[in-house]
């Protein structure tokens, strides 16, 4: 399900109106995991792929200098910093930071993505301000494509409908796109009936432990990218040699507890491709041996070698058990075997 290809394209970010390709497709919206419903509201402003292999027309040499413009570029623009950490001063974890979600739209062939500043001067601006301003003076838009829920403008005051109206006055189209659902997809996948997808039922989900269903409305496995660094190596006293997991600190973390996991070394320069191992993974504190801080550790199964500096993608597809404390390491061994033991079953249906 991880996408690898490196076929030296790119998305084009962009943080100011000076560095946007004009003129331009958007898509609007925050985006944060770039999950179903967001790829079918992306979807109305992808050009035709340029070739078989569907690579970008965004292709460079020099990642620091801009493509030549030519025609429209399918453009997703979003904000920075999230609207609700600008009103609230609170910093928010992301399902997608931007590393991730720079990869995923590349993988939908998203030519460029324009992070708006969120700021005192865009959050005052009208509903009619935001579209002359914003998409017409500065991004040029020939389309538009949002979802359903859509608002924006002054205290969130504009809606989809609104947009479409505006849009209209400068003979942009607007298309609406309806939210998302599992059963849009899945007619018979045994899974409970959910609300319509969103980045705040996934993080329910993810919060949870319901990882099945997060990567349903996902439509991927999701997925912690992290540097093994250093670690109390406790494991490996008992039998179970960890990787410890340096996480991005903007990262959504799901419940704590284990995990059945696929894993890639993505900078082992030794395979052409990354590499599949399967393991458990541990989120928490480790009460039994009295930890305190947060860690994210992964067993990986029949593998031995030095981990240490190695980047690696851990794919979450089932959550195993909560995490507790047990009377003794012993106890701690028994169970991890037994985690073990199940892990192996449910990954061996899954590959």
């Amino acid at each position: 399900m991880l996408n690898l290809s490196q076929n030296g394209c790119s998305v084009w970010v962009a943080a100011s109106a000076t560095e946007v390709l004009r003129p331009t497709n958007v898509a609007l919206g925050k985006f944060d995991g770039v999950h179903l419903g967001h790829q079918r509201v992306i979807q109305p402003i992808l050009q035709p792929a340029a070739n078989k292999d569907g690579d970008s027309r965004i292709c460079q040499d020099d990642p620091n200098q801009p493509p030549t413009p030519e025609l429209i570029y399918s453009t997703v623009v979003t904000f920075r910093p999230h609207p609700q950490e600008f009103f609230t001063g609170t910093p928010r974890t992301w399902l997608t930071p931007l590393d991730e979600k720079v990869q995923q739209l590349r993988s939908l062939r998203v030519e460029q993505l324009v992070l708006l500043p969120f700021d005192k001067e865009l959050s005052a601006l009208s509903p009619e301000e935001f579209v002359d301003k914003i998409l017409v003076q500065q991004l040029q838009c020939q389309r538009i494509s949002v979802g359903q829920d859509f608002c924006f403008g002054k205290q969130r005051q504009g809606t989809a409908k609104d947009l479409q109206l505006l849009a209209a006055q400068h003979n942009i189209p607007v298309t609406i796109v309806p939210l998302q659902t599992h059963t849009d997809n899945l007619s018979d996948s045994g899974f409970v009936s959910l609300p319509p997808i969103s980045t705040s039922l996934i993080r329910q989900c993810l919060e949870s432990g319901d990882i099945k269903n997060a990567n349903l409305c996902l439509g991927r496995p999701y997925t912690l990218f992290g540097t093994v660094v250093q670690g109390q190596q406790l494991g490996r006293t008992i039998g179970f040699p960890t990787a410890n997991l340096q996480i991005p600190s903007d990262k959504f973390l799901p419940r704590h507890g284990v995990y059945a996991v696929k894993v890639y070394i993505l900078n082992d320069t030794a395979a052409t491709t990354p590499q599949l191992i399967l393991g458990v993974m541990n989120i928490g504190n480790r009460p039994t041996v009295n930890g305190t801080n947060s860690s994210v550790e992964v067993h990986l199964f029949d593998w031995s070698g030095d981990l240490y500096g190695k980047q690696l993608a851990v794919e979450l597809i089932e959550f195993l058990r909560p995490e507790q404390k047990f009377a003794s390491l012993e106890a701690l061994k028994t169970q991890i075997q037994q985690d073990c033991t199940i892990a192996q079953k449910i990954l061996s249906g899954e590959c």
